[in-house]
C-alpha cells in the first residue's frame, strides 16, 4: 500500500506513517524481547503488508530509534531505549538542528509549568 495504509472498518481511512511508526514502537516497548517484522505485524491491531512492516521498522532503524540484530533471513529489532530515553533523544536531535540553542532552551524553559520548573531545578541541583 505504501505510505499511509487503510485501516480495516474506519471507512478506507488511513494511517499516517507516524501513527504506524508510534504504534509499532509502542508495541516493541512493551515486548520482552525483539521482535521481528514477521512478528511485529502477527501482533498489531489492524492487519499490514509484511513488506510494509519491513519497512516502517528499517526506517526506525535508520533513525537510530531501534537496534537489529541478525535472525534468520530477517531481522530482529528492538528499541535502543525506553520511552523516557527515546523521548530525550529526541530532544537533543531538535535541539542539535537548531540555529540558536540559547534562544530555544530559554523558550522552552519559559514555557515550563511551575511543576516542570521545581523538577528542573531539583535534577539541576539548584533549588532555591
Amino acid at each position: 500500500m505504501g505510505a499511509h495504509e487503510r485501516l480495516p472498518g474506519l471507512g478506507g481511512r488511513r494511517r499516517a506513517n507516524g501513527a504506524l511508526e508510534g504504534e509499532i514502537l509502542a508495541l516493541l516497548q512493551r515486548a520482552e524481547t525483539a521482535l521481528t517484522p514477521g512478528d511485529v505485524a502477527a501482533r498489531l491491531t489492524a492487519p499490514l503488508a509484511h513488506t510494509t512492516v519491513a519497512t516502517t521498522l528499517a526506517r526506525l532503524h535508520t533513525r537510530g530509534v531501534l537496534e537489529r540484530t541478525p535472525q534468520g533471513r530477517s531481522y530482529a529489532y528492538s528499541p535502543v531505549t525506553d520511552e523516557p530515553g527515546l523521548t530525550a533523544k529526541h530532544m537533543h536531535q531538535v535541539m542539535n538542528e537548531g540555529v540558536d540553542r540559547e534562544s530555544v532552551l530559554t523558550r522552552f524553559v519559559d514555557d515550563l509549568s511551575d511543576d516542570d520548573e521545581d523538577l528542573l531545578r531539583r535534577l539541576l541541583g539548584t533549588d532555591e
